[in-house]
């Protein structure tokens, strides 16, 4: 699990599909299909449930685990985050005073 897989999750938990959520992420169909397919698994039960399209339509939805894996993965990316803040001190006394802050767009 890590942030591209988590971004898929929120993606599908929001379109509620798989194609749009791959679209949004500028990702085709089946890389996203197959991550879900990875995701669904890795883990003690499926994270999400795609029903089949047809007459009625499909539809897709993150499962309750997939809920609360994307909840958990999203609560530990803001607490590393949160950590980090703390270092990043560390380094401006590391750092170079000679740093173009406006660097030319290549």
């Amino acid at each position: 699990m890590g942030p591209g897989k988590a971004e898929l999750l929120a993606a599908i938990e929001s379109t509620g599909s798989i194609a749009a959520a791959g679209k949004r992420m500028n990702m085709s169909y089946r890389r996203a299909w197959l991550l879900v397919d990875v995701m669904n698994r890795s883990f003690s039960g499926p994270l999400v449930h795609a029903a089949k399209g047809g007459r009625h339509g499909g539809g897709t939805t993150l499962t309750p685990l997939g809920q609360h894996v994307l909840d958990q993965y999203t609560k530990m990316s803001a607490a590393v985050n949160h950590t980090a803040q703390a270092y990043l001190p560390l380094f401006e006394g590391l750092m170079s005073k000679q740093v173009d802050e406006n660097p030319v767009d290549e």
